[in-house]
């Protein structure tokens, strides 16, 4: 095979994706030390750095499957590094090195693992909380206004029907659950006993300066980026963007060629394997079902479509 996996599998109508590629659902390093596993990534104490390394595993309803996700821990990586390059004039973030030539001696056994999948990153202070910016009213920010015409405490305009545009894309915090919580939209007020008054608006107005610079070079893609989650920390007294950035996981992706609002979008994001949950009433709650591989194979491709067409960048061979 000459050809990137990712051309390969659009230009054939069934490839069994999961017998062709290495799917990592779980790394375990013995010469690092692992500080934490997250939904998705595993995090290393890499010495004067973290090594975050971003898995196969794929959580939703804040569920982890049991199944892993073709290439989606290197699109992730990959979608990251794009998105803290693109914006790093705009606000600092925790990016030193995606290249495992840059890491440290004792992660050089690992490198066909870590290849294309991890991050070596500063050592923040996460805060323990989810910036959210929403630039179009869908998901739980939807829920919310049909019941009280508010998200986080912030009036809507009335009359607003699902997936519109919002007259200005808008700040809206939650908490940051544990593995097998839910998050939850919170005000502004609740948000600054987590933080202070003063890193709040230091939060708020670069998550929304962030947005509005990925949204309009995203349009320019065919891509509408409806709202996205970012993390912040604290590195030497300063706020710092952290985690991922922009990504599938993190954000809904809608084609702007086939918006209509009124009704849910068909989203480049795991939205497909919510969607497939929700029609077998699956009750947010582990353990999570079998997922039927063409589910599988389809987040995959949408994965990797929207990778493409961000970046012009597919996985590698």
């Amino acid at each position: 095979m000459n050809k990137p996996l990712s051309v390969f599998i659009f230009e054939h109508d069934y490839y069994d994706i999961k017998m062709k590629t290495n799917i990592i659902l779980e790394t375990n390093f013995p010469d690092l030390k692992l500080l934490k596993r997250g939904k998705v990534r595993d995090i290393y104490d890499a010495g004067e750095h973290l090594l975050i390394v971003s898995t196969d595993r794929l959580s939703a309803f804040d569920v982890i499957m049991a199944q892993g996700i073709p290439f989606k821990g290197q699109v992730l990586t990959k979608i990251s590094k794009f998105w803290f390059d693109f914006t790093s004039s705009i606000f600092p973030n925790h990016l030193v090195s995606t290249d495992v030539q840059d890491f440290p001696a004792a992660c050089k056994r690992y490198s066909d693992e870590l290849r294309r999948r991890s991050m070596l990153v500063k050592k923040a202070e996460v805060i323990p909380m989810e910036a959210i910016v929403r630039g179009y009213i869908s998901g739980s920010g939807w829920n919310d206004y049909l019941t009280t015409e508010k998200i986080s405490g912030i009036i809507l305009p009335k009359g607003l029907v699902e997936s519109q545009k919002l007259p200005e894309p808008i700040f809206t915090p939650s908490t940051k659950a544990e593995i097998g919580l839910h998050d939850e939209n919170i005000s502004m007020a609740d948000a600054e006993k987590i933080t202070d008054r003063d890193t709040m608006e230091t939060i708020g107005k670069a998550t929304i300066k962030i947005y509005n610079a990925a949204s309009e070079f995203a349009l320019t893609k065919g891509i509408i980026i409806a709202d996205t989650k970012m993390e912040f920390g604290i590195y030497k007294n300063d706020v710092i963007l952290v985690d991922e950035l922009l990504t599938p996981d993190s954000s809904r992706f809608w084609s702007s060629e086939k918006y209509e609002p009124g009704k849910a979008q068909e989203s480049y994001d795991k939205q497909f394997v919510r969607d497939y949950l929700l029609s077998i009433n699956f009750n947010k709650q582990p353990p999570p079902p079998v997922l039927p591989q063409e589910v599988i194979e389809k987040t995959s491709e949408k994965y990797l479509d929207v990778l493409m067409k961000l970046t012009g960048e597919t996985v590698e061979e």
